[in-house]
């Protein structure tokens, strides 16, 4: 596969010349850059709900606010729903890949 084809997950100027003045301010960078490395890997839902999770109990033992710690755990709820919806879908869509099965071997 020649370098052409081949997708890089690189920063480009622009992207690394933003991170630098973030971190020459003081602010945390390291979100932008992951998220542009990431370009193209989406996370799972069951992947994103564990690291928030994981979120939840460093909260808890480092005594966050509980005004923060509700946000956290909206997060999981919002996670978890969406996870619900696709599992719906999914069994919907199999339902009626079945009933297409059906008519096809009664004809």
């Amino acid at each position: 596969m020649s370098d052409m084809k081949r997708k890089r997950n690189v920063l480009n100027v622009k992207q690394k010349l933003e991170i630098l003045q973030k971190l020459d301010k003081g602010e945390s960078a390291s979100t932008d850059a992951e998220d542009v490395l990431n370009e193209g890997n989406p996370i799972s839902h069951s992947a994103a709900l564990q690291s928030v999770e994981t979120l939840l109990d460093y909260m808890g033992q480092r005594g966050f606010y509980y005004g923060d710690i509700t946000a956290v755990r909206k997060i999981c709820i919002d996670i978890r729903q969406e996870m619900n919806k696709q599992q719906k879908q999914r069994l919907i869509t199999d339902f009626f890949k079945q009933q297409i099965l059906k008519e096809k071997f009664l004809v």
